[in-house]
């Protein structure tokens, strides 16, 4: 991939029927694991980077933890009504790698497995189709003291996992994704230390996604192995750059946040090595040595589709001063620009149009690579009425944007097969703690009571007529 260096967003201009989503468009909701599971210590599951990383103190906002989180593994049959009642048609959960193996090695824990058999079997009865993702981030914590994702051999313990997972699930599930965002495994975890496990080593930051893209490529085949009818991806957030002007160094640094945030992950995947520059980057920050001879290949395995997360964009600058700990690796000096644009409940700019260039942009440099969005969702202040009712326009505007962004991207030749929102509940948002709600559904952490939020019953009707409001 290239940077793509456009103008400022602009209003989207509406292709012709703008409304209508094409025949089989799989509309579906999201979740992960850690997020909303809870019930971490019940019928033998281990213990996760995240259990360790949220339980040590000053790590998470007002010291949550993902104990309880929404209490989905006791009432995961409640959700699943709910996703019914609203017409969705595709759900995408994560397994928690804990919960088959506690240590991370040896046998699938069929207690764990069971788990998720009966997740999935319930879906299907709803006619919901299930999708999974292997890894959103809660490695086993017994691996990470070996090393974790800077060690080479976590990537061959990743892929026997995914072979017993779809060996138990394989014969019902069709669309497998290995690895969600492992830019923020890698430089978050690895890097600036604000996720699990909390380590700030630049240079291991990079061996650390080196470590996820094998682990990536080890097990598509495993995979495929067990469940040869299996479409396996994986799931990559992106964000578009472009350079605050046109100098040279503000146009580097457009090459850099975008080598890093995007091309590091996609142009391995998709063409089985790594280009010059970003070789020339990786040399320049951590050396190559942890890239071995076959690595590259064995990264290369033929995917079915790219998962497509998308929250906003970037506009760059260079000559900053680096401070502290970073996220960006042999990027440290580069300053992020504020556009002026409204922001979500989270802080993040809304360029809704965004999407569309880097949907349309996937396309351009990997003709013919189907997409499906896996994320996209916005993060606002919710209270529900006195009559219990949650009215969260500002969510379904930020949807809708989206969706319509999306529609365009597949009149100018994108290949969307579906989209996924984030997310179905509130959760537990990371480092930020239960502060920080997504959910079309508002979860009382209290009682764990569900309501649908207004933007669930909107969505659920784009969903069921493949179609958005005129």
């Amino acid at each position: 991939m290239t940077a793509e260096n456009g103008p400022a967003p602009t209003a989207l201009s509406q292709p012709p029927d703008a409304s209508a989503f094409p025949p089989g468009f799989l509309w579906g909701v999201a979740t992960s694991a850690y997020q909303i599971e809870g019930a971490a210590d019940r019928d033998g599951r281990g213990t996760s980077i995240w259990d360790t990383f949220s339980r040590t103190p000053g790590k998470v906002v007002n010291g949550h933890t993902g104990d309880v989180a929404a209490d989905h593994y006791a009432r995961y049959e409640q959700d699943v009504a709910l996703m019914s009642e609203l017409g969705v048609g595709g759900y995408r959960f994560s397994v928690a790698w804990p919960r088959i193996q506690p240590d991370g090695r040896g046998p699938a824990d069929h207690r764990g497995l069971d788990f998720y058999r009966r997740l999935v079997d319930s879906l299907m009865e709803n006619g919901i189709e299930p999708a999974i993702t292997l890894y959103h981030w809660d490695l086993p914590q017994a691996l990470e003291d070996q090393g974790g994702w800077l060690n080479r051999e976590t990537s061959y313990r990743f892929a026997e996992y995914a072979h017993l997972v779809a060996d138990a699930l394989g014969d019902r599930v069709k669309i497998w994704g290995t690895l969600n965002e492992p830019w923020c495994a890698a430089f978050l975890g690895y890097g600036k230390g604000i996720h699990a496990p909390g380590r700030t080593d630049a240079a291991g930051s990079l061996r650390a996604a080196h470590h996820l893209l094998l682990g990536h490529g080890l097990s598509v085949p495993a995979i495929r192995a067990a469940a040869p009818a299996a479409e396996v991806g994986i799931t990559l957030n992106f964000y578009p750059v472009e350079p605050d002007s046109d100098s040279a160094a503000d146009k580097d640094a457009a090459h850099r946040i975008d080598l890093l945030q995007n091309r590091l992950f996609l142009d391995p995947v998709t063409d089985g090595a790594y280009p010059a520059d970003i070789r020339a980057h990786v040399e320049g920050v951590s050396g190559t040595a942890h890239i071995h001879p076959e690595d590259e290949k064995a990264i290369g395995a033929p995917i079915d589709f790219l998962g497509v997360n998308y929250y906003s964009s970037y506009r760059v600058a260079g000559g900053g001063e680096p401070s502290g700990p970073s996220e960006w690796p042999g990027a440290e000096d580069v300053r992020f620009i504020d556009r002026g644009l409204p922001r979500t409940g989270i802080g993040w700019e809304i360029d809704a149009d965004g999407l569309r260039r880097q949907l349309v942009r996937i396309e351009r440099d990997h003709p013919g690579l189907k997409m499906y969005i896996t994320e996209n969702g916005a993060a606002f202040d919710d209270a529900p009425t006195p009559e219990g009712e949650v009215h969260d326009a500002d969510r379904t505007a930020y949807i809708e944007g989206h969706l319509r962004a999306t529609r365009q991207a597949i009149e100018e030749g994108a290949d969307v097969a579906g989209y996924f929102l984030w997310s179905l509940l509130d959760n537990f948002e990371w480092a930020e703690g239960y502060g920080m709600r997504f959910g079309i559904v508002r979860v009382d952490f209290d009682t764990q009571v569900r309501t649908p939020k207004q933007s669930a019953l909107w969505y659920g009707n784009v969903a069921l007529n493949n179609r958005l409001p005129d």
